[in-house]
């Protein structure tokens, strides 16, 4: 079975930098594409980035410039490196299986304020 399980997330001031961590198990990690989407309170899903199997990433223009996606193989790991947080970037955050919303797992908090 997929198992995804994020972690890293808190409580972080405006303009502060988290890197979220997704272990990840049950399937080949290094042939997969894996995404990070986030949840806000009475929201919906919403995307943020994805790296593909061959690490090209791609990002929401909300993401842009200011988070870093990244993975290692070797630890079957997805990172996200958030910078410039903003109080619009407080939600739950998940990775996925090439965006296949049934692998999310658990998820992370994330919550930006002052």
């Amino acid at each position: 079975d997929v198992q995804l399980q994020a972690s890293g997330g808190g409580l972080v001031q405006p303009g502060g930098s988290l890197r979220l961590s997704c272990a990840a198990s049950g399937f080949t990690f290094s042939s997969s594409g894996m995404s990070w989407v986030r949840q806000a309170p009475g929201k919906d899903f919403e995307y943020v980035s994805t790296i593909s199997n061959t690490n090209f990433p791609q990002y929401a223009d909300s993401a842009k410039g200011r988070f870093t996606i990244s993975r290692d193989n070797a630890k079957n790991t997805l990172y996200l490196q958030m910078t410039s947080l903003k109080p619009e970037d407080t939600a739950v955050y998940y990775c996925t299986r090439d965006l296949d919303m049934s692998t999310r797992g658990q998820g992370t908090q994330v919550t930006v304020s002052s």
